[in-house]
């Protein structure tokens, strides 16, 4: 039962956050812990009729949105940390885990986890560049101006100076320009939905965000976040007014 539903956050990004919390817990589970599953099953049962859209685009631009919420772990008082990546308008990766180190602010857990999370968006990256689409500056937006700013700064700080080296390698690609990072608001916030429990009005939102609606295109997110100007094209404007028309 619980391996049916690790298969399915493969498809699925709004069950992942649930699904990998309960997954902690298989070696020694509880009463409460297959009721969690029951309730994630019957959740699902509700919404079948979801799943993720992709759609034809000519934009291929990466975005990727980072997030951490300290001491999500209550047990180990350890933070979780998700994450996902756009191409052009369509999702195509998400992560949800938790941290393996215990992190001392919510400053620190947020720049831990984004050395993690951009291996995965470099790989992503690279793969474009086989097919001959370079992508520079790629935008990762992020709802912690401290992390921000310690990316920003390599002098060393009384705050920062204990975290390990193996975090600090994307400084070096923020210098080289290979990512930007932007503020987000933490409403607006995607990764969200793959850090923390959300209330039920919170969570529908990311959720139909994330693309997983059939009725709603993926441009939404666009729509809903400011994001750079040049993020979407003249051309995928353009077809995304017609895709709106022809869906009405």
């Amino acid at each position: 039962m619980f391996g049916s539903l690790l298969y399915l956050t493969a498809s699925r990004p709004d069950i992942m956050f649930n699904v990998y919390v309960c997954a902690r817990f298989q070696v020694q589970p509880k009463e409460v812990h297959l009721q969690a599953v029951k309730r994630i099953l019957r959740y699902l049962k509700g919404t079948a009729n979801l799943g993720i859209s992709f759609y034809r685009s000519q934009n291929f631009s990466l975005l990727g949105y980072c997030d951490a919420n300290y001491v999500g772990d209550k047990w180990e008082r350890k933070s979780t940390s998700g994450g996902c990546h756009f191409l052009g308008p369509c999702l195509v990766s998400w992560t949800s885990k938790r941290q393996s180190t215990i992190a001392l602010s919510t400053c620190e857990a947020e720049y831990v986890f984004a050395g993690q999370f951009l291996t995965q968006l470099l790989w992503i990256k690279h793969r474009l560049e086989d097919y001959d689409i370079y992508e520079c500056s790629i935008p990762i937006l992020y709802d912690n101006t401290a992390a921000i700013n310690i990316y920003k700064n390599p002098v060393l700080q009384s705050r920062t100076k204990h975290i390990d080296i193996k975090h600090h390698f994307i400084r070096d690609h923020v210098q080289k320009g290979t990512f930007e990072l932007i503020y987000v608001k933490t409403e607006e916030q995607l990764a969200d939905i793959f850090t923390k429990l959300l209330q039920e009005d919170r969570y529908a939102w990311l959720r139909d965000s994330d693309g997983d609606l059939p009725s709603m295109d993926d441009f939404d997110v666009l729509k809903k976040v400011t994001l750079p100007k040049d993020l979407c094209s003249p051309k995928d404007k353009k077809w995304m007014e017609t895709f709106r028309v022809k869906g009405k």
